[in-house]
């Protein structure tokens, strides 16, 4: 059976999280390959996330935002 698609505005909001982890990450002067060591991903997994064409599990989120120095909230928050 499969999986109804998700919505596009979830899709939307998967993007945007991604967008802010970027910037996180430029801001903090940091590779994507120096990110995902830190957080023990591997960088394609991390590079999807930053993408957003990945769906990230909790953990991996507060991994990815403690890797960058920054509060989980600023990668998550609505604008």
């Amino acid at each position: 059976m499969q999986a109804d698609p998700l919505p596009d505005w979830v899709l939307t909001r998967r993007r945007a999280i991604g967008d802010r982890i970027r910037a996180a990450r430029l801001h903090a002067n940091l590779t994507q390959e120096k990110v995902a060591l830190r957080a023990g991903l591997d960088r394609a997994t991390y590079n999807r996330i930053e993408q957003g064409h990945s769906s990230p599990v909790l953990d991996s989120l507060i991994l990815i935002a403690d890797a960058i120095g920054v509060p989980l909230e600023d990668l998550v928050r609505q604008q």
